[in-house]
């Protein structure tokens, strides 16, 4: 039998990937330790990020990678204070002209963190106990940056030419909303952004605790508030209690009118706007590996709903109830669903790298969380967009205990080595073997 193309560098890249697996956890202990936190608008946290951004370039640097810290000047808070916002990082390392181009994106801001919370240990100290390297940060998503890093320090310490040209923009605010980061990549599109092939996130989970997944679609999310108004002054309930509205029961009632006890959306004409599921779909849905209660203990299900038809939804039911008071409903953040083809060259590599680390074809999921950045880049750039998940299904990304398991994060570091090598050979126009996939 022959051996694959690439296999020899493959054993050489894995079996480094292996000696300096303590090395590469270090290095994320490192990370875990600054507080990055983007979310409490605080000076000294503000420090921690700008001191975690630096240390991300210094990272690349010491790889040769040309790095530019954009500055983003600072941010006005709604309390008035003005906080600077972290740089984002555009480093890029090789522009061959014959090689492909991939762009991973990354970020490096955390959710808030407290020992009190719930932690069984500090959340910003990474503990490892079986297996598993808990720490804010270590799934979403510092251990998944490290993990791309480690796959191309591993190319350079054997000094290995790196088979594609690697780029990375990192940024410090996704979890505050990406302050900044729309407008920079509509400013780069034809300067950082015009050599490029593939980009590549890698910030989100896996359906399962142990099969990898790819990720080809996100749900989307349409954020609603209600506020139903009464007077600006209280009432006293033993003077007014049962001859008015009570504000509280018109606004439980117009929240339960939303779904029924099973989660279907009660909303008429919501699912008239859904797409019919295809039969390819329902093919590569039956191979996945989903263990329901699993996944309801590990995540959040999110709902997609549309303006108008929540707003006139809400206004019938408000309408019914005969009620004195005020009804508004305001949409406070829309974000279209992402879909990317999952027959296109980068996701053909992904799945032969896939199927070379872990010896199993991955399960191809649609998501519904919401990366608001994957239909950014894709609209804006217009490039080859994926999403490439190495956390478990319990990982707990923005709640206690986060973890990322060890085995994950290094057998995803010898993951983005082998994609390095399958992403070149495709991209060059090399025969795809019959029944590879």
């Amino acid at each position: 039998m022959l051996s694959p193309p690439h296999s020899g560098t493959l054993e050489k890249l894995f079996q480094y990937i292996d000696l300096h697996q303590d090395e590469f956890v270090q290095t994320l202990k490192e990370w875990v330790a600054i507080e990055s936190d983007s979310v409490q608008p605080m000076p000294r946290l503000r420090q921690e990020l700008f001191r975690m951004m630096a240390l991300a370039a210094d990272k690349l640097r010491n790889l040769g990678a040309r790095v530019d810290s954009v500055d983003l000047g600072s941010q006005q808070m709604p309390d008035g204070q003005s906080l600077p916002t972290p740089p984002i990082i555009l480093a890029e390392l090789g522009n061959d002209p014959k090689k492909p181009s991939v762009c991973f994106y990354g970020h490096l801001d955390v959710q808030p963190a407290q020992k009190e919370d719930g932690w069984l240990t500090d959340p910003y100290t990474l503990t490892e106990v079986d297996g598993k390297l808990y720490g804010r940060g270590a799934t979403d998503n510092k251990g998944p940056v490290l993990a791309w890093i480690n796959a191309v320090s591993t190319f350079r310490a054997l000094q290995q030419d790196l088979p594609v040209n690697v780029k990375f923009i990192l940024e410090g605010m996704e979890e505050a909303g990406s302050v900044a980061l729309e407008e920079l990549v509509k400013r780069e599109k034809d300067n950082f952004f015009s050599g490029v092939d593939y980009i590549v996130i890698s910030d989100n989970l896996w359906l399962s605790q142990k099969k990898p997944a790819l990720t080809c679609g996100t749900r989307g999310n349409c954020y609603f508030t209600v506020e139903v108004k009464c007077r600006d002054q209280d009432f006293h309930s033993g003077t007014f209690g049962g001859i008015l509205n009570e504000p509280m029961a018109d606004l439980v009632a117009l929240l339960g009118s939303l779904v029924d006890s099973s989660g279907h959306i009660l909303v008429p004409g919501i699912y008239d706007q859904m797409a019919p599921i295809t039969e390819e779909e329902k093919t590569m849905y039956e191979n996945i590996d989903l263990d329901l209660e699993e996944y309801q203990k590990s995540s959040r299900v999110e709902r997609f709903l549309f303006d108008t038809k929540v707003t006139q939804h809400l206004e019938a039911v408000f309408s019914k109830r005969n009620s004195f008071n005020k009804m508004a409903v305001s949409m406070v953040l829309g974000l279209q669903p992402w879909t990317a083809n999952i027959n296109g060259t980068q996701y053909l590599a992904a799945r032969r790298a896939i199927q070379t680390v872990f010896g199993v074809d991955p399960d191809m999921i649609q998501d519904g969380s919401t990366i608001p950045i994957a239909k950014i880049f894709q609209d804006i750039t217009q490039k080859s967009v994926m999403m490439l998940p190495l956390g478990a299904v319990d990982d707990g990304e923005h709640s206690q205990n986060e973890k990322i398991n060890r085995w994950n994060y290094i057998q995803g570091s010898k993951l983005f080595a082998a994609f390095f090598l399958e992403l070149s050979k495709l991209h060059s126009g090399q025969q795809v073997p019959s029944g590879a996939f």
